[in-house]
């Protein structure tokens, strides 16, 4: 059974920084795109960042790109996603998502996290 086990959200002032851990479980991990996917109160959930399983490429929304940052550790079987220069709008429960191919911005992920609650005050 595939878990995703996000972690790192909280609360911080606009311009802040956080950075999100996701903790995954299957072995074959580092074959595994991972993207960063999030859901503000009462909008549909929106695309963040994706990154292929090597870390080489990635993807990332109009809104956070130049701000944000995927990464990932293979041998530790974990995604991050560094946000600097946090703004009151992406307050948002925040996913991360693992899928076999790699297809971006795309939501059909075979696999999602519980989500962690990141609040950035104005």
């Amino acid at each position: 059974q595939v878990q995703l086990v996000e972690s790192g959200g909280g609360l911080v002032q606009a311009g802040g920084s956080l950075r999100l851990s996701c903790a995954a479980s299957m072995r074959t991990f580092s074959t595994y795109p991972m993207a960063w996917f999030r859901q503000a109160p009462g909008k549909e959930r929106e695309f963040v960042a994706a990154s292929t399983y090597t870390g080489l490429t990635t993807s990332y929304a109009d809104s956070v790109k130049g701000r944000f940052t995927i990464s990932r550790n293979n041998a530790k079987i974990t995604v991050y996603l560094q946000m600097n220069s946090l703004k009151f709008e992406d307050t948002a429960v925040y996913y991360c998502a693992a899928n076999d191919k790699w297809i971006g911005a795309e939501h059909e992920y075979t696999y999602w996290g519980q989500g962690t609650q990141v609040t950035v005050s104005s």
